[in-house]
């Protein structure tokens, strides 16, 4: 059970699936979830990738430490995993608040993203957003985790796949609900505490090939904030997939496995050359 460690001591779980000389893929998930979240993408990425799954600081095995996080510090936790896992580059999948994070560390440490994959996600918070996150962190604090999960289920599961999903979601869990509340707090605030002004104006600066995924149903971070954060980053292509709210990746994981396996073959086929050119050249 591998465990690697920020720079400020805190223990950051992750685990490594798939072909270990395959091109490396790191899952970075959002709020309240845990690496588990990532099974279905995990097993489809199996024959092709090596996949790592970690769980941010707040949830799942990691530790969760009293007091105040940032996703910047979240970013330096995900880049703590690649480096304990000695893996120079990665393919960077993002979803919801890991998404996010992954806009961070396509900007603070380009040199380690092989590809930024972004999904259901924002650039930026809208004020409904964030009164709906510290509603949440109200609730989770007030009434616990389990009340919390049954208020966060109809922003992550479209109507017409309510029933259907949602027995799978206990199994993987969108929301880790055994996490104690003040960690899940914790990563509310550190959402609300992003400055996203300066992540909204260095998006530009992204040049690997990124990919923008929403589903047209997601009514958490619709499909305006995919076509905000498309139309910033230069090389970015966006994808919409019909009938997906916010947990597209379990709800629609056929579709949005196939899209996934399809850009980051598309990626590494041109990231290989670049690099190998970057060589010749030094």
């Amino acid at each position: 059970m591998p465990f690697a460690v920020a720079a400020d001591g805190v223990r950051v779980h992750y685990e490594v699936t798939g072909l270990t000389k395959r091109a490396p893929v790191l899952l970075v998930q959002g709020l309240g979830a845990e690496k588990n979240s990532w099974n279905l993408q995990r097993a489809s990425l199996a024959l092709r990738h090596q996949t790592i799954a970690l769980d941010n600081r707040g949830a799942g095995r990691s530790d969760k430490p009293t007091g105040s996080y940032t996703l910047e510090q979240m970013a330096d936790d995900a880049i703590a995993v690649l480096d304990h896992a000695g893996i120079a580059s990665a393919h960077i999948v993002g979803l919801s608040m890991g998404g996010a994070i992954s806009q961070i560390i396509a900007l603070k440490y380009p040199q380690r993203v092989r590809s930024l994959t972004l999904v259901a996600t924002a650039c930026r918070n809208h004020q409904w957003r964030e009164d709906l996150l510290t509603s949440w962190a109200k609730v989770a604090e007030e009434e616990g985790m389990t009340s919390l999960g049954k208020e966060a289920a109809r922003w992550m599961i479209g109507p017409r796949s309510f029933r259907r999903v949602l027995p799978a979601l206990g199994w993987m869990g969108p929301l880790q609900l055994f996490n104690p509340a003040g960690a899940f707090v914790a990563q509310v605030k550190a959402i609300l505490a992003t400055d996203d002004r300066d992540l909204h104006a260095e998006l530009a600066n992204i040049t690997c090939p990124t990919m923008v995924v929403v589903g047209n149903q997601d009514i958490l971070t619709p499909r305006g904030d995919a076509e905000e954060i498309a139309s910033l980053i230069p090389t970015a292509e966006l994808v919409i997939i019909s009938g997906g709210a916010h947990g597209l990746h379990i709800e629609h994981a056929t579709t949005f496995n196939r899209v996934l396996r399809e850009f980051l073959g598309r990626a590494e086929r041109a990231y290989v050359p670049a690099m190998e050119a970057a060589q010749v050249a030094l």
